[in-house]
């Protein structure tokens, strides 16, 4: 586990926080339930970027995966991009979500496999890793994933691994930390 994953860091970010005023704002904090997080309001330094953030993240939220498969994703990649801010956002949510403590443990090793993972969430786990780690996904790894998603569901699982990469990118390039109680993405 790095200092970046256990969140040892900074404690600022390298920018300063937009006002977080406007129709953009608005919206952001609709989707987060009234409250902005240090995430939102470096985003709305680009009112554009703040907008489109948004409504993808929303869509990734709401698409057919599976919670616990959605959460997988996004744990794993925070861990995969040392995204401390990500991963204390979305473990909370990853055992509301059905993952449990020997789950997250092991997501936090480099390999994550393991008997603790139903099929479908290995295969999801094993993509997340291909994607992630070398952005092309071998046949194998694809094959397993269409064994048990159809092909909403596998666009939905790519553009979520895609997304939350984006994500966790963004937190760790700007050195975003992980204050309790916010949510990324």
């Amino acid at each position: 586990m790095t200092d970046a994953l256990d969140g040892t860091g900074d404690d600022a970010p390298r920018l300063p926080p937009a006002a977080g005023d406007g129709e953009i704002a608005e919206r952001m904090r609709a989707r987060r339930g009234g409250q902005l997080s240090t995430l939102d309001l470096l985003l709305l330094h680009s009112p554009p970027v703040a907008e489109g953030w948004n409504s993808l993240l929303g869509a990734l939220r709401s698409s057919t995966l599976s919670g616990d498969l959605r959460e997988l994703v996004v744990l794993r990649v925070a861990v995969l991009n040392d995204a401390a801010f990500e991963w204390a956002a979305h473990e909370p949510i990853g055992r509301r979500a059905g993952l449990s403590d020997a789950q997250l443990e092991l997501l936090r090793r480099p390999d994550a496999t393991g008997d603790l993972w139903s099929p479908v969430q290995s295969a999801v786990l094993a993509f997340t890793d291909a994607s992630t780690r070398a952005v092309a996904v071998p046949e194998a790894v694809f094959a397993a994933v269409r064994e048990h998603l159809d092909d909403r569901q596998v666009v939905e699982l790519t553009a979520t691994v895609a997304g939350y990469a984006m994500v966790s990118r963004f937190l760790v390039a700007l050195e975003i930390p992980p204050p309790a109680g916010e949510v990324a993405g």
